[in-house]
């Protein structure tokens, strides 16, 4: 038999037990937590999210030391306030409105913004010698970054405060882990590249350098190297940047002026990637297109010179997250080697015997040099730091 409701209700209002005061009592909790649960969970993510900006201020904080103490052992106040005022540097996007003519105008911005770190660095570190500039240039490039990415936390962290939304408060906090994990990497990178060591994206160069080995090369532009040689009855050049310093070069426009001089039958871009998260680190892909990343510039160059002389532009990458691109090399990444000599074979099967072949290696070219030497040098890092890492991880555990 069913209880008749008002006989339900009766015993909803006595409470649980039967007594009006618990009732009573549980309705005054039950209107206190609506009324205060959002404020209380309000308080706890903020304490997240404050301990967090702090987390990336320290780490600013100390990439700027890292970058000060690779100029002088012992910073001034001159250097201090110099690199301080350099970290609130920025580039403002040019007007996209009128598209054509895009490409031009953002090669003009990337261009000055390129010469402004050059003179700052040449400024503050007039005695240093090039290739060290170099690394002190990639690392402001990782400080500075850091340092924007800690500004809009703050800035998003105070606008919580200011308006008490939880709604702006929980979208801050569900974005938390994914910033934290590429602030820390950009962290690393940072005092990877401001010290000269190899990283992730140093994967490109690296194959091309061991594929030189003790061939001659020359400059053919500005931080552009180029060699020549034999590979299955092919005339193959191979270009990357100049190395060990932390260069990327313009190989887009030196491709494009390499095919006014020579009948290019194919180029081969290598490049690292970004893995999907489950992708093993140091798997290769094949696929077509000119595997390069950056705003594009370089990339349209070797686009239009290929679709006007009708060349087929083959690309090779070497899977890895986006955080090991900046962070030290490692030896998953570089032993993907042998399977990448395998796929300059197979794209090579396509073009005829005695043709010219262009292999490009991409990428950010800190820590490895141009030659066979420069590979090993960087090799016998990778193999000290995988050692390193090793043992701090026996002594955690």
């Amino acid at each position: 038999m069913f209880m008749p409701v008002e006989n339900v209700l009766f015993q909803f209002g006595l409470g649980l037990d039967g007594n009006p005061l618990s009732f009573v009592l549980s309705f005054v909790l039950l209107v206190v937590f609506f009324l205060f649960y959002p404020r209380i969970m309000l308080i706890q993510i903020m304490w997240k999210l404050e301990k967090t900006v702090k987390d990336l201020e320290t780490m600013s904080n100390e990439s700027k030391v890292i970058i000060m103490k690779e100029i002088s052992p012992k910073p001034d106040k001159r250097i201090r306030d110099s690199v301080g005022r350099f970290y609130d540097f920025f580039m403002i996007s040019p007007v996209s409105l009128d598209t054509q003519g895009i490409v031009r105008k953002i090669e003009h911005l990337v261009k000055g913004q390129r010469e402004r770190f050059r003179y700052f660095v040449g400024q503050v570190a007039p005695k240093m010698p090039e290739e060290k500039r170099t690394h002190i240039e990639m690392g402001l490039a990782g400080g500075i970054t850091l340092y924007e990415i800690t500004k809009v936390v703050r800035h998003y962290v105070e606008i919580v405060k200011k308006t008490k939304s939880f709604q702006i408060a929980m979208i801050l906090q569900m974005q938390l882990p994914l910033v934290e994990r590429m602030a820390r990497s950009i962290f690393k990178g940072t005092k990877v590249m401001a010290k000269g060591m190899p990283i992730g994206d140093a994967l490109g160069p690296y194959v091309v350098a061991r594929l030189i080995g003790s061939g001659k090369t020359r400059e053919v532009d500005e931080d552009i190297i180029l060699s020549r040689k034999e590979m299955d009855g092919r005339d193959v050049f191979l270009m990357k940047a100049k190395g060990p310093g932390g260069r990327l070069g313009r190989p887009g426009l030196a491709i494009h002026n390499l095919m006014k001089e020579h009948k290019i039958q194919k180029i081969i871009s290598i490049d690292a990637a970004a893995k999907l998260e489950g992708e093993k680190t140091g798997s290769v892909a094949e696929g077509v297109g000119v595997a390069m990343g950056g705003i594009g510039v370089e990339r349209n160059y070797i686009e239009e010179a290929a679709v006007k002389s009708g060349i087929p532009l083959d690309s090779i990458i070497v899977k890895m997250s986006s955080e090991e691109a900046i962070e030290p090399l490692k030896r998953a990444i570089i032993s993907a080697y042998p399977k990448v000599i395998e796929s300059i074979g197979r794209s090579l099967e396509n073009v005829k015997k005695g043709s010219k072949v262009l292999i490009v290696g991409v990428g950010n070219t800190c820590g490895v040099g141009n030659s066979q030497k420069g590979v090993e040098d960087a090799e016998k890092w990778v193999e000290k730091y995988e050692r390193q890492l090793k043992a701090m991880k026996k002594k955690s555990s």
